[in-house]
């Protein structure tokens, strides 16, 4: 295999590790109140640049297909990631990402079929301890409910729709495809939002600046990247990269707004990186547990 798969993996985990800046660029950057329409503007125009550079659209069955990825992948997935970061600390709205990769794990094999490896499933595990172990702050949090229950929302939402877009793979290439699910799930969040939310005050400088930085690194970039691993990896190996996101989002709180981290939370970013380790060597190897 060469370094295809070592690259492949590197490549990948760009995605949820530029995910895990969001909740830190949702809370500093963007005006507060607003996840839908936020949603809206990461996704829609994203998909539009990257329709305009492939000039393809879906044919046939693909049209009900790609709407369904895109209300998975994209329109639900990011509302729900907004009304988390909107509603919660960083680091504990990006955590409830964390089931994500277990939840992978038994659907690529009710859907695709895909064997279940016990080493998997005690790597995700492991994983799921370590965000635990980063959940354990110095001082008391106040958790929002209706944020605790839209994370969760979202990490399902993500799990069935990385599956999906595994079973699903059309003839065309990833960045078509990737243009396809975003230009897709904004068009679905059109008139939720427009229902749903005022219309966005005068935006500054800083506002402009975040949108820009979550359409064109965060969506456009990311989701390619991500729709990119689960062609050439398989949704179980890709979803384990999604620990990454909360590593992620607690060092840039600590890096950035100041927040103090413990011995404990060292240790889950230990454990973390090693169950994300754990979990490549698994579906890198032919073995089955």
């Amino acid at each position: 295999m060469g370094y295809g798969r070592p690259v492949d993996v590197l490549l990948t985990a760009i995605a949820p590790t530029v995910w895990g800046s969001t909740y830190i660029v949702t809370t500093q950057l963007l005006p507060p109140g607003y996840p839908i329409t936020v949603a809206l503007l990461r996704a829609l125009p994203a998909g539009l640049l990257l329709l305009a550079l492939v000039r393809q659209l879906p044919a046939g069955h693909w049209w009900w297909r790609v709407l369904v990825l895109g209300a998975l992948n994209i329109a639900f997935f990011l509302t729900m990631l907004f009304i988390a970061a909107y509603r919660l600390p960083g680091g504990v709205a990006a955590t409830l990402g964390a089931i994500q990769p277990l939840i992978v794990i038994f659907l690529t094999r009710a859907v695709l079929g895909t064997p279940v490896r016990l080493v998997a499933i005690v790597a995700a595990l492991a994983g799921l301890a370590g965000v635990a172990l980063l959940l354990i702050a110095p001082r008391s949090v106040v958790l929002d409910p209706v944020g605790i229950l839209a994370g969760l929302a979202g990490a399902v939402s993500l799990a069935l729709g990385t599956v999906m877009s595994r079973r699903w793979q059309p003839p065309v290439s990833t960045l078509t495809f990737t243009a396809w699910q975003l230009t897709a799930g904004g068009v679905l969040l059109i008139p939720v939002a427009l229902w749903l939310e005022p219309p966005l005050p005068a935006l500054s400088l800083q506002n402009v600046v975040g949108f820009a930085y979550l359409t064109l690194i965060g969506a456009a970039l990311t989701y390619m990247l991500w729709f990119r691993g689960i062609a050439r990896l398989g949704p179980s190996a890709v979803a384990s990269l999604s620990f990454l996101s909360p590593l992620t989002a607690v060092v840039l709180g600590w890096g950035l707004l100041g927040q103090s981290l413990t011995t404990l939370q060292f240790l889950g970013m230990a454990v973390v990186i090693g169950s994300v380790w754990l979990s490549q060597k698994v579906q890198a190897g032919p073995a089955r547990v």
